[in-house]
């Protein structure tokens, strides 16, 4: 492993000043259930660590509010995931959560780095022989004319096409989130819609954060699309793999006629990835089998296979189909 030094911050301006001033080997520390991975890997190979656990603000979660749920970015999954609100007014939210990890995994993992989760994309993790843009830029991508089952059919370019591999962020695309973030700049506020980015011609820029911004917290309105919501995980076995297709789905009804949709997907584009002309196309109508199966067509509307990946195309279209009346039901 690359020698790194460790510090623990008191305080988050105490944090942010270290990283900042640590320069592009530094980074924030948090459950470190993916860095320490990715380290082990070499594909981070950080000079400076520094610990924002001890920051207790950060691990702070209100879900009693009117107007939002409040989630600091150091909260543990696996406490957010149990809160009683969540599961009964946002079980989209929860299950997503639930359905991302391993309890023990669950139970040292933060929101806050959940969100930046990197690909598992085996090129990506596994480095030479095999040619990585996101890993080497400018290197090529080995999985363009390699093994690409699990990669992205939406949103991927010449220069890679990595699957986002996270659940949280899914979910909360579904209900407009946004993060609060803070830096040697100041405070602001990111739409979850604008955190992460599409690969385009530099795929080793994975989000909108500056290097040295750090996450505090995540806000999600309240809204009683709540309530009729789901987060569907299909995977290659049952118990805790990535999502080979996911979808965030979330209905306001009257009767049997949906007045509003919210429809994102997972495990098939290079970020979460909101179907919004499958929203359009759900208003006004009855959610029947037929019409809950022509919105998973509408969200996958687009995807572009590639030598092994086509089969998701359907299944994304049956995923968001299926989540559609999970939902229905719970409306």
């Amino acid at each position: 492993m690359h020698p790194f030094t460790y510090a623990r911050a008191e305080s988050e301006a105490a944090a942010i000043r270290a990283v900042s001033a640590g320069g592009p080997g530094a980074r924030f520390l948090a459950g470190g259930t993916t860095l320490y991975d990715l380290m082990k890997l070499g594909a981070e190979t950080p000079e400076r660590l520094v610990d924002i656990n001890a920051l207790s603000g950060l691990s702070r979660f209100d879900t009693s509010g009117p107007r939002e749920l409040v989630l600091g970015a150091g909260a543990r999954m696996s406490d957010v995931a149990a809160d009683p609100r969540l599961v009964r007014d946002y079980p989209a939210l929860s299950e997503s959560l639930w359905k991302a990890a391993s309890q023990q995994l669950r139970n040292m993992a933060s929101l806050g780095g959940n969100l930046l989760q990197r690909t598992r994309c085996a090129y990506f993790r596994n480095g030479e022989p095999f040619a990585c843009n996101k890993r080497v830029p400018g290197s090529g991508c080995a999985a363009q004319e390699g093994i690409d089952r699990g990669h992205a059919v939406l949103g991927g370019s010449e220069a890679c096409i990595a699957t986002y591999p996270g659940d949280l962020a899914v979910a909360l695309l579904a209900f407009d989130a946004a993060v609060d973030v803070a830096g040697p700049n100041g405070a602001r506020t990111i739409p979850l819609e604008a955190l992460h980015r599409e690969p385009g011609t530099t795929p080793e820029v994975e989000t909108t954060l500056a290097r040295d911004e750090m996450i505090l917290r995540i806000r999600v309105p309240a809204t009683p699309l709540g309530r009729a919501s789901t987060y569907h995980k299909i995977r290659d076995r049952e118990s805790y793999a990535f999502a080979l297709a996911s979808a965030a789905v979330a209905l306001r009804m009257e009767g049997e006629v949906v007045r509003e949709a919210r429809i994102a997907l997972g495990g098939l584009a290079t970020r979460p990835w909101r179907a919004r002309e499958a929203e359009r196309g759900l208003v006004g109508q009855r959610l029947t089998p037929e019409a809950a199966r022509a919105a998973g067509d509408a969200a996958l509307r687009g995807a572009r296979p590639g030598h092994h990946n086509a089969f998701r195309i359907e299944l994304g279209a049956r995923t968001v189909a299926d989540a559609l009346l999970i939902a229905r039901q719970r409306a």
